[in-house]
């Protein structure tokens, strides 16, 4: 006996993404930097303070500014957000002193910086140590301060910065473990896909072949099946033996019907 046939019911439509929250960043205000300084004595001992700028002229980083009496060297590092210098340095070249002032970032320790500028100083003086001359003692006064006052706040500190780090690197070198082993399963999945999904398409090109038959063939063990069977047919084991859907069984027996081949008694 025909069976009747059913629809599956379509799903609803996924639900569509919900829209992320919108919002505009903060625009942090930078903090102006601290200006220091100190001052050295010194001596033209050949030629002008003009003579001085043609040498420090050679070096593209540096601006020259001379004013009467006194060669400006500016060494500007970085400008702010509206080209404004930032971080900088200015060193006053007259004929009786030098003298040098700059800024200092919060970002930047005080005392780190003073460091820097005394170094980049002492690259300028030998640059002009054949005209100009300063007060040895006076600098290393100035370099042997400066360096204890950096070395005491370092070491001070040393060994919980050592700690940190050394806590900071073993997490970051378990990080590296953790990542290469992940890559590792991930490629092992990822071979593992390729394969299962072979095996799927091999496993549906199978049942398109087991379910091949033509709705003619399909027809003719249809009536085979129920003159062997006394009229009556099982779907479920007819579609079980025969290897084909029970829609389609349903399908073709409702056909049989209709073109009179088979007769429903009720």
């Amino acid at each position: 006996m025909a069976l009747p046939l059913t629809q599956p019911k379509k799903g609803a439509p996924a639900p569509g993404a919900a829209q992320p929250p919108q919002g505009s960043p903060l625009k942090d205000e930078a903090h102006p930097p601290q200006v220091d300084g100190f001052k050295v004595k010194g001596r033209l001992v050949k030629g002008k303070l003009k003579d001085l700028a043609t040498v420090l002229r050679s070096i593209s980083f540096l601006e020259l500014a001379p004013e009467k009496d006194v060669l400006n060297v500016i060494y500007v590092e970085s400008r702010d957000i509206d080209k404004n210098p930032y971080l900088f340095s200015i060193v006053k070249l007259k004929e009786d002193e030098l003298e040098v002032m700059y800024t200092i970032p919060s970002e930047i320790s005080p005392k780190k910086r003073r460091v820097d500028v005394i170094r980049y100083l002492l690259n300028i003086l030998s640059l002009i140590e054949s005209s100009y001359s300063v007060d040895n003692k006076t600098i290393y006064q100035l370099i042997e301060t400066s360096i204890k006052e950096l070395a005491g706040s370092v070491t001070m500190d040393y060994n919980k910065l050592y700690t940190s780090y050394d806590s900071l690197k073993k997490e970051v070198d378990d990080f590296k473990k953790k990542v290469d082993r992940l890559t590792e399963q991930n490629q092992a999945l990822t071979s593992q896909n390729y394969e299962l999904k072979s095996q799927n398409d091999d496993y549906k090109l199978r049942l398109q072949q087991l379910e091949g038959l033509s709705d003619e063939a399909l027809k003719g063990k249809l009536q085979e099946w129920v003159a062997e069977h006394s009229g009556t047919i099982n779907i479920t084991e007819f579609a079980k033996l025969n290897k084909v859907s029970d829609a389609r069984i349903e399908e073709m027996l409702n056909k049989l019907v209709s073109e009179g081949y088979l007769e429903v008694v009720q």
